[in-house]
């Protein structure tokens, strides 16, 4: 066997670009490309692998290493997990960064390679710039911060390591019932250390995605819990948009007249214009999904985590008379909630489940359509919400006196509410356009009123609901649908927190419309502690005059270098999408709205900590309330 001596990290770029995945009878590279921010843990390695001989791979300058990491991980999110980017840092603050993105690909089961530099090995020069000393172990390093959000973890102090390491990752992140984050931190002085490595090792990998077929006694359980059901209702997850399983799905729901409801990761593998698609469901979600949920006798979860949005932390359901069938290629998601177990592929399943459901229909009859015409005319009520200096609308969520409102409407110089602006924007993009949202109250507005019309054009991050994913990953999404739109729906809160990535999307070309929802603080949580006996308190962005915060955001992405706009109207809104339809570079349009205006609960609750203690009788009746609902909740 020939062998080739390689620095270690030279090593690393030659087997990245080796990496295949074979998906329904297609091949292809598995890694696009690295984003990167060089420090003096990595620039010296890989740094040097990457300038020598980067191959096909795409190598990008990030800004901030969370920022980068969140566009990889919005990339592979929108590639459905069939392909991915790898991230380099140093350690250090470097790698602490990424803490924030691992655990947000942890959280929603998305591939992506993190390659942090680590200390030395040989600890000679201990302790060097940015490591941290721990005095029960010389080991540590800041890497060790990123073992609990990662899906595969190690950490290569011997060129020689290398190799099953990056075998090892590559099965982790290639494998839909655990895919994730995998970790490979490498000693910085082992990055240029060289070994005569076997060249079998970079000789063409495939890593076959082949579709997990169930075995006939959970085909035969599914069918048994369909057939006996009076009105099942189908809950989308992300799985099956991994899975591709729209058109079985669709077929299934017209021919037995089964509902489809939604969680975030699952939105848009059907389409909303679908006559069955009853939306979002839980927290987030319609009042049409959560009312046939809470008729269901049978919900059949297609590759969903059933988190507490999802499941209005547990009471979206009448657990008395209702049953679960989960079908999952996650044995560990497939459990919860006491379901009969489908430990298989989406799409598979479905299409061998099809056949024995023959004559089948539910009992849900005309209630489907019901459903649905009620929620398309409360959703054309949201997109006509007013409010005026003299007189807002009652049927806006509002904790705010009129005096407060007006004072923001005078210094935002506004009076649009933010469902109004929101479906202004669904209604005047292209549709086969993506938008990317994560954090505040946006994901639960576009979650209800967005109405996708294309599948796969919906990337929101809701497993972890980061800040500051939203813009990063707008470039990821760019990446990914080069020849498409990509709108960032983002709050000032999360656009404070992070942004860094609009400047790589111009430096690169990658056009990124950035909207910006701006209604001076942190709106979703104020509602949240308000809506629980408390005040307003350090939710707002104010002065230290208590006045109200004011900033210019187009002035700021204008520095940049974007095209900016200044919206206070849905009319100027309107026009300033037009206008960034054409221009080839990145814009940002700088919405003032009210806060207050976003969309609120239908038939849910969430389960959040109440003081059990306070003096304010306010806070004393939201904790009775608490208890109360915590009584029908289901305890697993």
């Amino acid at each position: 066997m020939g062998k080739i001596r390689l620095t270690t990290a030279q090593a690393l770029i030659k087997f990245l670009n080796q990496q295949y995945i074979h998906v329904d009878g297609e091949e292809f590279p598995f890694v696009e490309g690295m984003f990167n921010v060089f420090g003096h843990g990595n620039v010296l390695g890989i740094g040097q692998a990457l300038e020598q001989d980067a191959g096909h791979l795409k190598v990008i300058q990030g800004k901030n290493e969370q920022g980068m990491a969140h566009a990889a991980i919005a990339y592979s999110k929108q590639m459905l997990r069939q392909k991915i980017y790898a991230v380099t840092t140093s350690v250090g603050p470097g790698s602490a960064n990424l803490a924030a993105a691992a655990g947000t690909a942890l959280a929603n089961n998305i591939p992506v390679l993190f390659i942090p530099g680590d200390t030395f090995a040989t600890r000679q020069p201990d302790p060097v710039l940015q490591q941290v000393e721990q005095e029960y172990s010389l080991a540590v390093t800041t890497n060790d911060a990123l073992k609990p959000v990662s899906r595969y973890w190690d950490r290569i102090t011997r060129p020689e390591q290398l190799m099953s390491s990056l075998i090892r990752a590559f099965e982790v992140m290639t494998d839909p019932g655990k895919a994730g984050p995998a970790t490979i931190c490498i000693s910085q002085d082992v990055e240029g250390e060289a070994f005569n490595y076997d060249e079998k090792f970079f000789e063409k990998r495939v890593h076959y995605v082949d579709r997990k077929a169930p075995v006939e006694r959970e085909l035969n359980g599914a069918a048994e819990l369909i057939r006996s059901s009076k009105k099942p209702v189908i809950l989308i997850g992300g799985g099956a948009k991994y899975s591709k399983a729209r058109d079985i799905l669709l077929a299934l729901s017209e021919k037995h007249n089964i509902p489809l409801v939604e969680t975030q990761a699952g939105k848009a593998t059907v389409e909303s214009t679908f006559k069955n698609n009853l939306g979002g469901m839980g927290i987030t979600g319609t009042v049409a999904a959560n009312k046939a949920a809470r008729q269901a006798d049978l919900i059949i979860g297609i590759g969903t985590r059933y988190t507490d949005f999802a499941t209005s932390s547990k009471t979206a359901f009448n657990f008395e008379t209702t049953k679960f069938l989960n079908i999952n290629v996650s044995r560990l998601q497939a459990y919860k909630l006491d379901a009969f177990q489908v430990v298989a592929d989406a799409k598979t399943t479905l299409e061998q489940l099809a056949p024995l459901l023959e004559g089948y229909e539910s009992e849900f009859g005309s209630f489907i359509t019901e459903l649905k015409v009620e929620w398309i005319a409360e959703r054309d009520r949201l997109s006509k919400v007013s409010f005026t200096r003299e007189n807002f609308d009652p049927e806006v969520k509002n904790h705010f006196s009129q005096e407060v409102l007006n004072e923001y409407a005078d210094a935002l110089n506004t009076e649009l509410a933010q469902t109004t602006a929101l479906i202004a924007v669904n209604d005047t993009i292209s549709p086969d356009s993506t938008i990317i949202t994560s954090a505040g109250s946006l994901p639960g507005d576009v979650q209800r009123v967005w109405n996708p019309t294309v599948p796969n054009t919906y990337n929101v991050e809701y497993g972890y609901s980061c800040m500051g994913y939203e813009v990063s990953g707008a470039l990821g999404v760019k990446l990914a649908e080069p020849t498409k739109e990509v709108y960032s729906l983002v709050g000032d809160g999360s656009f404070l927190m992070l942004h860094s990535e609009l400047i790589t999307a111009i430096q690169y070309g990658q056009k990124i419309n950035v909207v910006l929802f701006d209604n001076s603080g942190f709106g979703c949580i104020n509602n949240l502690q308000m809506d629980h006996g408390g005040g307003s308190y350090f939710c707002e962005f104010r002065t230290h005059d208590n006045k109200i915060l004011t900033i210019d955001y187009a002035k700021v992405a204008e520095g940049y270098g974007a095209k900016t706009y200044r919206v206070n109207t849905v009319e100027q809104l309107k026009e300033a999408l037009e206008d960034a339809k054409k221009q080839e570079v990145s814009t940002l349009i700088d919405i003032k709205v009210l806060p207050k205006t976003m969309t609120d609960g239908y038939d849910s609750w969430w389960n959040v900590g109440v003081a059990e203690v306070s003096k304010k009788e306010s806070i004393q009746k939201a904790y009775a309330f608490r208890q109360q609902k915590l009584e029908t909740a289901k305890q697993y």
